[in-house]
């Protein structure tokens, strides 16, 4: 299956072939991490701290949750190649995928699900994002269990070359930054959640 193919359920989703450990299996942070806002600052002054920060480096695992951690995003480490953090309206995993995890990937997802007699609508609000905005990709996923439709919001960015520490923390910020004004705007413009 290629790698822009895969979705949420899909046997690559979640790290299941990372080929490794990751040190951040116990990594647990408490707590709601802070409302991530579009317009405040980018990288913070700390990222020099991190060891190597204009080094170019394979983007791991421990050095995303090291930039997560810069950023004041808390999150929990599921020891399968992923890292979640939770928001009060919506969750956004941060993992690597791709043949050789060379794929930085954070995938947003309302905690809220639509039902499927609204999935016109949900459809032509999902379009109405991906013609407007930049970055995220926002999609509808296959429906759940009890036959909800779950919406997603998706930015993927390939770094076999790797990255430098800064970049990698502002490709973070971004992505959570984007999440939260994308889950507010399927509450609020988008009459949707």
């Amino acid at each position: 299956m290629p790698w822009w193919s895969w979705r949420p359920g899909s046997t690559r989703e979640r790290g299941t072939d990372t080929g490794g450990e990751v040190a951040l299996q116990s990594g647990v942070r408490v707590g709601v991490p802070a409302q991530r806002e579009p317009g405040r600052p980018g990288v913070p002054a700390e990222v020099s701290s991190l060891d190597d920060s204009d080094h170019i480096s394979p983007v791991t695992l421990e050095r995303i949750g090291k930039a997560l951690d810069l950023l004041d995003i808390r999150f929990l480490a599921d020891g399968g190649g992923s890292l979640l953090a939770m928001w009060e309206r919506h969750a956004v995993l941060f993992t690597l995928e791709g043949p050789d995890d060379e794929i930085l990937v954070m995938r947003a997802r309302p905690h809220s699900t639509v039902p499927p007699d609204w999935a016109d609508r949900a459809y032509r609000v999902v379009n109405e994002w991906n013609h407007t905005r930049r970055f995220c990709l926002a999609y509808i996923g296959d429906p759940t269990e009890r036959g909800q439709l779950p919406i997603y919001a998706e930015l993927q960015v390939p770094l076999n070359s790797g990255a430098h520490d800064a970049l990698l923390v502002e490709l973070l910020d971004c992505g959570a930054a984007v999440a939260t004004s994308f889950v507010d705007w399927l509450h609020d413009e988008g009459a949707l959640l």
